[in-house]
């Protein structure tokens, strides 16, 4: 697990890879995930920059 105590998400990867793409589990495998989610243009757009998320962090900042 990483140290925000979320893991890679490996069911959904599958799921799109073995599933969507119905690549077997021999070309699932040997691709990486940067080569599967090529796959899928839509996933991770309209993700904020780092000067964005700064701002967002400064106007909320969390409560410690």
């Amino acid at each position: 697990m990483s140290a925000g105590g979320e893991g890679f998400p490996w069911r959904r990867m599958m799921e799109l890879g073995l599933g969507v793409l119905r690549l077997s589990s021999a070309e699932f495998w040997a691709a990486t995930p940067r080569e599967i989610a090529a796959a899928f243009p839509w996933c991770g757009r309209d993700v904020p920059g780092r000067a964005v998320l700064d701002g967002l962090m400064q106007q909320f900042p969390d409560d410690t």
